[in-house]
């Protein structure tokens, strides 16, 4: 949903650079869970502002600018059940993490390792394993290339020609 970029000030206050679509979305959840990988825990909000073109915000219990910094990095999410039912052909980004990616010609390009925004559309960063040479694709995330999605299958379908 989000992620910490920075302290703001000097009293635990925190720039949020939202993942959502709208960039006061994450205001919409009570419950907030701040970490990495498989190091997460719940936090409070206390107070939240958008200031410019990101969230500010003070959680509970980080209260000076070193609790504030300890937390850069760190990603912002809310529990899935508090998420809406997305619509047909929309996914969320978690979601796509992980799926298996081919293109037409059956060439196994890896799996979706991450998903970020650039502006004009979502981007795939597809990756193969060891064994087949760490390839890194950048793939948009569009109907032009993205044939289909099987969230069930974990699967994805793309036209997209290997030497990319």
């Amino acid at each position: 949903m989000g992620r910490i970029v920075a302290p703001y000030g000097v009293y635990g206050w925190l720039k949020v650079l939202p993942d959502t679509e709208v960039l006061d979305g994450l205001f919409d959840y009570d419950a907030w869970w701040i970490g990495k990988q498989d190091n997460w825990r719940e936090v409070v909000v206390e107070q939240a502002k958008i200031h410019n073109d990101v969230l500010v915000v003070k959680l509970a219990g980080v209260d000076d600018r070193d609790q504030a910094f300890a937390c850069k990095g760190l990603q912002v999410a809310v529990p899935r059940d508090a998420l809406p039912v997305p619509d047909d052909n929309e996914y969320y980004w978690s979601d796509l993490i992980g799926l298996a990616v081919k293109n037409q010609q059956d060439i196994d390009f890896g799996y979706v390792t991450d998903v970020f925004e650039t502006g004009a559309n979502d981007v795939l960063v597809v990756k193969t394993g060891k064994e087949n040479g760490n390839i890194e694709r950048l793939i948009p995330f569009i109907d032009q290339v993205v044939i289909a999605v099987d969230v069930v299958a974990k699967t994805m379908l793309v036209d997209w020609d290997a030497d990319f």
